[in-house]
C-alpha cells in the first residue's frame, strides 16, 4: 500500500535547483517546473549518481556522471547511457510542504 510521506518545504525546490530527499529507504528527487512538483527515483539506473545533482535543462535532468537524461515530468529516458525510464511517484502541496507517495 502506497502512503505519504512529508518530504520538504515546497520553498526549498526552484526550477533549476532540485532537492534529493530520503523517503522511507528511497533517495527522491523533487522537481519544480513552472509551478508543477514531480518525483522521481534519485538515482541513476547507469550507475550510482543522484540525478538531482544534475544538470536541468527545460524539462529535463541530465546525470551528472555519464550524461543520461530523462524527461522530468514522465521519468522516461530520453538519452542513453541509461536504459530504462525512472520510477515516478505523485506529489502533492499541502500548507506549503510537499507530500510524496511512495509504496
Amino acid at each position: 500500500m502506497a502512503d505519504w510521506h512529508d518530504a520538504a518545504a515546497a520553498s526549498d525546490v526552484a526550477d533549476d535547483t532540485p532537492l534529493t530527499v530520503k523517503v522511507g529507504e528511497r533517495d527522491v528527487g523533487i522537481y519544480s517546473l513552472n509551478g508543477s512538483y514531480y518525483a522521481l527515483e534519485d538515482v541513476c539506473p547507469h550507475a550510482y549518481a543522484l540525478l538531482s545533482q544534475g544538470f536541468v535543462d527545460g524539462e529535463e535532468i541530465e546525470c551528472p556522471l555519464h550524461g543520461a537524461k530523462f524527461h522530468i515530468p514522465t521519468g522516461k529516458c530520453t538519452k542513453e547511457p541509461a536504459d530504462r525510464d525512472l520510477a515516478k511517484y505523485e506529489v502533492k502541496l499541502e500548507g506549503g510542504r510537499l507530500f510524496v507517495k511512495v509504496d
